[in-house]
């Protein structure tokens, strides 16, 4: 057997002891960086008194003073640790250092700390985006306001102060609620709308969050009946105050700073709004309807879909559209909702094909303590996984203008899915048209 050199053993260990000495360094340098970056996260009390004296405010968009950037909304988080998530739109380009500052409750304290801005990665070439703004909370307290200020030590005395919202979690008051973000250009499509929230109420919808910019006083009725009748919540959403909106989700580089009225930051605003307060959110429009296939209803189908997937929080169902120019020979028709402006479904039981080059865009039911970030079509951070819900089980029925208005009629598929629920729509929403009469020459 050849032995080796007693220098090549020594010089081998040498290297070896080197190599765990190096890794040992850079693992100590790592540990280091993380605790010096954590630390500077870490809230640092403020001795000074009568700091959390400014005016708490109840707008759903607040703009901060010399910054572009703006905050919907303040939420608690202890999902990953104690921490503040404030919910804002900012230019991507311009995000500046902001400090949250925290008031504690019976005592006059005042923590500050470091925030985290956290731009999410859809804003389809717009230059503001939605962004996650995050606070560490202190440990010695549960604060119920924050203020964000560019700086850790000056007078926030003038800053708007937000409530913390979701501190003590509910106990699940309802099962789904549905996010409709966001009604804009004078929206009158009255009949359509009914037919919607009647549906949902036949699916198993308990609540209705709506974000309005406007829409036409036939439209301010409707919505008053339904915050009556405590299916309806209506959040103000006055973006147009203070950024120059697309009523479109893709740039086209003339100007407008947001996509489609902020639809996204309505989103994300929804599912924290309704973490605690609802077991599901669905995320669509108010023309679009997740229809099950399989079952009669939205409880028996997530039933059986978190049974075949237990470690999944986000469903992802696909969409169909159903042209509103397409009239169904012999459809289900009622004399006395043809007065009323908008759609009537039951008429366009035809839906276009499957694009080959096009992908169907899918809307989600989510389970919203799973979700982090959402996007439109799908969600971009979360604690689970998405799955696809085949067609089979259940779709998203889209009636509105067409995608392929070229399309030979005889080339569209007859789908009457919906008419399974037509008896039970045609009393339902001929009940509310007699509690709030509407004919257009009452506007």
């Amino acid at each position: 057997m050849r032995m080796l050199h007693p220098m090549i053993c020594f010089r081998r260990k040498t290297y070896l002891a080197t190599g765990i000495c190096l890794v040992a360094f850079v693992s100590m340098l790592t540990v280091s960086y993380h605790w010096i970056q954590k630390y500077s996260l870490l809230p640092k009390m403020v001795l000074r008194r009568n700091l959390c004296r400014g005016e708490v405010t109840n707008n759903s968009i607040s703009v901060l003073t010399g910054n572009s950037t703006l905050v919907i909304a303040a939420y608690f988080d202890n999902r990953q640790e104690k921490s503040t998530r404030v919910i804002g739109i900012v230019h991507h380009e311009k995000v500046k250092e902001q400090y949250c500052w925290f008031c504690c409750p019976s005592r006059d304290e005042v923590y500050v700390s470091k925030l985290v801005t956290n731009v999410h990665s859809d804003r389809f070439g717009f230059p503001y985006a939605v962004a996650d703004m995050v606070c560490m909370e202190p440990t010695s307290c549960d604060p119920r306001y924050v203020a964000l200020h560019p700086f850790p030590n000056e007078d926030v005395s003038i800053s708007p102060w937000f409530e913390i919202k979701n501190r003590k979690p509910e106990a699940f008051p309802v099962d789904f609620t549905v996010c409709i973000s966001t009604m804009f250009g004078n929206y009158n499509n009255v009949l359509q709308f009914i037919q919607s929230m009647e549906m949902y109420k036949l699916l198993g919808m308990q609540k209705v969050v709506v974000y309005k910019n406007n829409c036409s006083q036939l439209m301010e009725k409707v919505l008053e009946f339904y915050v009556a009748d405590g299916t309806l919540e209506i959040v103000p959403w006055p973006i147009t105050s203070y950024l120059n909106v697309s009523n479109e989700w893709l740039s086209k580089n003339d100007g407008t700073q947001i996509g489609y009225y902020g639809q996204i930051a309505a989103l994300n605003d929804c599912v924290y709004r309704n973490m605690y307060r609802s077991r599901y959110v669905l995320l669509n429009d108010i023309d679009e309807i997740i229809l099950p296939i399989k079952h009669t209803n939205w409880k028996a189908m997530m039933e059986s879909l978190e049974e075949q997937n237990p470690e999944t929080g986000i469903f992802l169902f696909e969409t169909h559209l159903f042209p509103n120019t397409i009239f169904t020979p012999n459809a289900i028709d009622i004399p006395s909702w043809n007065t009323v402006p908008g759609v009537n479904i039951l008429h366009h039981v035809h839906r276009e094909p499957d694009r080959k080059e096009v992908i169907n865009p899918r809307k989600m039911i989510v389970n919203p303590r799973k979700v982090v970030q959402t996007s439109v079509h799908s969600v971009l951070q979360a604690f689970s996984k998405s799955v696809e819900v085949p067609m089979d089980v259940a779709m998203v029925h889209h009636c509105r203008i067409p995608f392929q208005p070229s399309l030979p009629r005889k080339f569209l598929i007859r789908d009457t899915t919906l008419w399974r629920y037509s008896s039970l729509l045609i009393r339902s929403v001929s009940q509310v048209l007699q509690k709030i009469p509407l004919s257009p020459e009452k506007q």
